[in-house]
């Protein structure tokens, strides 16, 4: 395995980073203190988003993740890798590429199974970052880590199919620009486990969903993305919006997730990296007990335990994306599990040091570490929680050894 930049990667990264330093970082405040005057801080997007996004278009800087060239950039998942790492320094700066999930995701899944129809009215907006998108599958009644325990219903009646059930934690359907939602629902209770489930598009306007309420994530409200809870109730779609085919809709997750999680922890590592270097900074200049912090012992263990973390996780991700790039997701099954534990778990000691190491100040909202902190934690959550990973993990260890 080579992980040397290749000469386009060198160029992108290069023009990626300029781009943090001259319009990410200094926005974001901007960003908070737009937010903030609004009169609803779910009414409208701050102005400044729009305004950097026409400069990454304009500097060719968009739909980095996808490796179609027909719609992104053409990188390969080991060449987005270091690309995804910048972006993942700041909570601004995925949108503004318009490489944020849950929309990366969608737009994914649109990619690779959606109907010429559903590509044009709406992967194009996706892709011009003229909408966005929510994923409509985790349900509060039943554990929706096991997707096969997923109750919503979709059923077929006519020419239309008939939806019905509560979902929540669907990133992004706050937003006001939110206009469709991928739903994920049984539409053949009786079939094998992993044929009940179906995929289907729903637009937010249709009569019968409404949004019950935004839910934090330790008291961060993330509007105007925010992540709802959302109410089918007898919500009539086109059968022309059914993904693929009935019955394909855990096959459609499961394609869907592989890209996903990399991307989560690619982003961690440069959450991690940009707390590891404010560590680092701020030990350096604050004195205690007549000395620099950096002079202490046990912040310098901090600093190497850091810094050793951070070249593992990342070495772990770039094996998971070469071997995603060479024989495919379903190959790479166990290499994508072992990322998705290790990167937050990771990301979340490195910046629990920073925190410490920034006393006070790095519990608040004056630096970027506490919010950090509170999305690294929820994606030991996120698209599958560490328990499912480390036992799927486990049985295919297991198999190796089987009589």
């Amino acid at each position: 395995m080579n992980f040397d930049y290749s000469e386009k990667v060198v160029s992108y990264r290069q023009r990626v980073m300029d781009f943090m330093e001259k319009y990410i970082y200094p926005n974001e405040k901007v960003y908070g203190d737009q937010l903030n005057k609004q009169e609803s801080r779910w009414a409208q997007v701050p102005p400044i988003i729009e305004e950097l996004k026409v400069y990454a278009k304009e500097q060719g800087l968009w739909n980095l993740f996808l490796p179609d060239d027909t719609y992104g950039a053409g990188l390969t998942n080991l060449e987005y890798a270091p690309l995804c790492e910048i972006m993942g320094r700041s909570l601004l700066a995925p949108e503004v590429f318009n490489c944020n999930a849950p929309d990366t995701g969608n737009m994914e899944v649109l990619s690779r199974y959606g109907s010429d129809e559903q590509k044009e009215k709406w992967l194009s907006p996706l892709l011009n970052g003229e909408i966005r998108s929510c994923f409509s599958m985790t349900e509060p009644d039943v554990a929706s880590s096991d997707a096969t325990n997923i109750e919503a219903r979709i059923v077929r009646e006519g020419d239309e199919y008939v939806i019905n059930g509560r979902k929540w934690w669907s990133s992004g359907a706050g937003d006001p620009r939110c206009e469709i939602a991928i739903f994920m629902g049984k539409t053949d209770p009786e079939a094998n486990k992993y044929e009940q489930q179906s995929m289907i598009l729903v637009p937010l306007d249709t009569p019968g969903v409404s949004i019950r309420r935004m839910l934090p994530v330790f008291g961060y409200d993330h509007a105007p993305h925010g992540h709802g809870e959302i109410d089918f109730e007898n919500v009539r779609v086109p059968a022309a919006n059914m993904i693929w085919g009935e019955g394909k809709g855990f096959a459609i997750a499961q394609g869907r997730l592989g890209p996903g999680r990399i991307h989560h922890c690619m982003r961690l590592i440069g959450a991690a990296e940009r707390a590891l270097e404010e560590l680092c900074k701020r030990v350096q200049g604050r004195v205690a007990f007549h000395k620099p912090l950096a002079e202490q012992g046990v912040i310098r263990e901090w600093i190497a335990d850091s810094r050793i973390e951070l070249e593992q996780a990342r070495l772990l991700t770039l094996k998971a994306a070469y071997k995603m790039d060479t024989v495919g997701n379903k190959a790479a099954k166990t290499e994508i599990a072992m990322i998705k534990v290790v990167a937050p778990n990771m990301a979340l000691r490195v910046i629990d040091r920073a925190i410490q190491a920034h006393g006070a100040a790095g519990v608040s909202n004056d630096f970027t570490l506490a919010a950090q902190w509170a999305n690294s934690r929820t994606l030991r959550l996120a698209d599958g929680p560490d328990e499912v990973h480390r036992r799927q993990i486990a049985k295919l260890e297991l198999s190796k050894y089987k009589e």
